[in-house]
């Protein structure tokens, strides 16, 4: 297994809840992936559900708002709302060190 760029050999799982393709939605996928490219290389897994058409995993996870991106894993869990525009802020949220 390759070392993410964070320094540990773990994969970095998401789970990003987002509606259609609403610009927000859209904002969220394309700044997660490029966070994810920067800081994990291919040392990450990203599930992105679409609650407009599964509404019951919205009900599961409790998602109160949109979009929404809940790290599974490593621990500890986070969740951040938005679209992750604030790459400091998400970076910060899911104690990642700038390279």
């Amino acid at each position: 297994m390759e070392d993410s760029s964070d320094g540990s050999g773990t994969t970095h799982k998401f789970t990003l809840f987002v509606s259609g393709m609403s610009v927000k939605s859209g904002h969220a996928i394309e700044n997660l992936r490029k966070i994810c490219d920067t800081y994990f290389a291919d040392n990450y897994e990203v599930e992105i559900i679409d609650i407009s058409r599964d509404k019951e995993q919205a009900v599961i996870h409790q998602i109160v708002a949109i979009p929404t991106l809940i790290r599974t894993g490593p621990e500890p869990r986070r969740i951040i709302l938005g679209d992750l525009s604030d790459t400091d802020k998400v970076l910060k949220i899911l104690n990642i060190r700038e390279i």
